[in-house]
């Protein structure tokens, strides 16, 4: 408190001096002598300043020697506090400590009295227990017995019913069965007439091989025919009909069919849906694939192959985009190409040319491929074909399942009819019975028990 104090008195003491340091200044004359005592003035000043920090420091000395006394004075206080609260916390751990220990040994008597009387008393709900389970297992056991006898003549009612029904079946199934066999006899007749065409059609592939085999060998003449547009067209045209004509059946296929849009496509293949229909194309570009083969040198054999492929592209567009219908075609065309050479080629060197047409659906096939594909087409409409044979064969199964269920309706009227004819015959028996039970009562009477005749009319008698 002392600083703030001694520095408000500074400040005022300045400003006093600093004002008559002013008026000595405004004053006209003597300005030296006031000089010289507005100095003595500022020496007495910081005399007294001296004086003052002097007994400020020693009045800040007694004060810190003061609070030094005081904070020892504290310390040991609370150091002889801590001691005897040691000792109080000593003495209740160990009181804790003592009572914890009685407690325990409490306990452990009340758990040890009490599983003793747990186990008394388990033993006791286990012989009742066992009273009662006995008791429930008798009661079981003559239920079960009679549900057992119950069941057995139940077993036996229902044997004797399904005997007679298994009768009645085994006559309709033996019948069912005759007629099943004159329809498999029929359908292995049919078969083996199949197989004997189907020798006929190997005989004839046969005979189509031997002719594919010396066409193979006459390259040169084939070469001729394929040179011209006309000519190849033709020859295209014939040998795909030979294949169509031999691998498929004749309601199997249709020649210069017009779709929908107009365009009229060499064969339309009538496959079931799903694929549904599939056209073939017999028109194959082959002018730059010969000028590929007669070219010259390479420049001209590399133009000849880029337009081979070219041509074959753009005709893959035009097949994808008149033959592909989707509701009345399957979602893919056939293009025929009348020679293995080119085939082979075309695969060999034109690798991409073929996977685009594959992905647009269009699939360009040789003569040994458009056959393995027609058989593959001929065996699909025959499936078909047995399909629907199946499907008849399992509508009569239907039907001789409906008739099965009339017959076992018919045999519960029919065991309803005897029920009630036995019911009848039974009142019948009882009512005879009856009457001859009366009968026999009629004839024991004795006629000695009449009552006499009065003994007037008795006398008058002879």
């Amino acid at each position: 408190m002392a600083d703030p104090v001694l520095l408000a008195l500074l400040v005022l003491v300045l400003l006093v001096v600093v004002g008559g340091a002013v008026a000595l200044l405004r004053r006209p004359s003597g300005g030296g002598d006031a000089i010289f005592a507005l100095a003595g003035k500022l020496d007495a000043l910081g005399a007294a300043q001296d004086r003052q920090a002097a007994a400020a420091a020693d009045r800040a000395a007694l004060t810190e020697r003061a609070l030094a006394d005081r904070l020892a004075e504290a310390r040991f206080a609370a150091d002889a506090a801590l001691a005897a609260q040691r000792d109080r916390l000593a003495a209740t751990e160990q009181a804790l400590a003592d009572r914890l220990g009685d407690a325990t040994r409490a306990m452990a008597d009340a758990l040890a009295a009490q599983g003793l009387a747990v186990t008394h008393s388990a033993a006791a709900q286990n012989e009742r227990l066992a009273a009662s389970s006995l008791a429930l297992t008798e009661t079981l056991a003559g239920a079960l017995a009679a549900q057992n006898e119950r069941l057995a003549a139940g077993e036996k009612a229902l044997a004797d019913r399904l005997g007679a029904t298994q009768e009645t079946l085994a006559g309709a199934v033996a019948a069912q069965n005759e007629r099943l066999s004159r329809i498999l006899s029929d359908n292995a007749v049919r078969a083996e007439e199949t197989a004997g065409k189907i020798h006929e059609r190997l005989a004839v592939i046969d005979a189509a091989r031997a002719n594919m085999e010396a066409l193979g060998a006459q390259v040169g003449s084939l070469a001729q025919i394929l040179g011209n547009k006309q000519s190849r067209g033709a020859f295209g045209e014939v040998q795909l009909r030979q294949i169509v004509e031999d691998r498929l059946p004749p309601d199997g296929f249709l020649w210069q069919h017009t779709l929908t849009n107009r365009t009229r496509c060499d064969v339309l293949i009538r496959l079931p849906h799903p694929p549904g229909p599939i056209a073939v194309d017999s028109k194959f570009p082959l002018e730059a694939w010969l000028a590929a083969r007669d070219a010259a040198d390479d420049a001209a054999r590399i133009a000849a192959t880029r337009r081979f492929a070219a041509d074959v592209t753009r005709h893959v567009d035009d097949v994808a985009g008149k033959y592909i219908l989707p509701g009345e075609t399957a979602e893919g065309a056939l293009i025929f190409v009348p020679s293995e050479a080119i085939y082979a080629d075309l695969h060999a060197a034109h690798g991409p040319v073929v996977d685009r047409a594959a992905r647009l659906g269009v699939y360009i096939v040789s003569p040994s491929t458009m056959w393995a594909v027609l058989g593959t087409m001929r065996a699909l409409m025959q499936d078909v074909r047995m399909r629907a044979e199946a499907g008849q064969i399992k509508a009569q199964v239907g039907e001789l399942v409906k008739e099965v269920g009339r017959l076992d309706e018919r045999v519960a009227k029919l065991r309803k009819h005897f029920a009630d004819m036995q019911t009848d015959v039974q009142q019948i028996e009882i009512t005879t019975g009856k009457i001859a039970r009366r009968g026999v009562a009629i004839e024991a009477v004795e006629l000695s028990e009449v009552p006499a005749l009065p003994g007037a009319e008795a006398a008058r008698l002879p």
